[in-house]
């Protein structure tokens, strides 16, 4: 189970779920939204990348079955 701990809203224009912490036009990138759309999400997001905070890095976790061990191949 996963569990997304950011802002979401539903965009009906592309029939998708995003991601409000984001600026818009990394949103319209991402869902290939065509050029000169007028957004319906425009007031949902931060004007610019400075605004967002607690950005968190995240970093791929290896989980093994039980009664393996999990070789580190990160060098």
């Amino acid at each position: 189970m996963s569990y997304v701990d950011s802002p979401i809203c539903r965009c009906e224009l592309m029939r998708a779920m995003v991601l409000t912490d984001q600026t818009q036009q990394q949103c319209a990138v991402e869902h290939e939204c065509p050029p000169g759309t007028v957004c319906p999400l425009r007031n949902c997001f931060p004007e610019s990348q400075e605004s967002v905070t607690g950005q968190v890095t995240v970093a791929a976790v290896t989980v093994s079955p039980p009664g393996r061990s999990v070789r580190n191949t990160d060098k």
